[in-house]
């Protein structure tokens, strides 16, 4: 399962984490979060030990939601050594969020 950040955890969990991190921004009455809900508990479990993955409740969060601009949900932000690389909104394949994945663990 992936990790459930809060605005008190974020700094310590993910932008201080050093390596790669994704991170899905969601609400529990967006549709679309829905579907990429079982994705992001997927990729918790395929890279364990390798990928840091957590989700946060914007509606709860919204602090962390406001520093890193996000205006829609799902979004999807990609870290690697504390710093955003590459941001996703909406939904897509499993194999897109993936392939951004392995590709920052090269």
């Amino acid at each position: 399962m992936a990790l459930e950040l809060t605005d008190a955890n974020f700094q310590e969990e993910i932008a201080e984490f050093n390596g790669v991190a994704v991170v899905d921004f969601w609400a529990i009455w967006c549709g679309p979060c829905k579907m990429i809900g079982p994705i992001i508990d997927e990729m918790a479990e395929k890279y364990e030990g390798k990928v840091k993955v957590g989700k946060m409740d914007v509606d709860h969060n919204d602090e962390t939601a406001f520093k890193y601009s996000i205006r829609s949900i799902p979004t999807v932000l990609f870290f690697k050594n504390g710093e955003v690389v590459d941001r996703h909104v909406g939904t897509a394949p499993k194999s897109q969020f993936f392939d951004k994945v392995d590709a920052l663990l090269q």
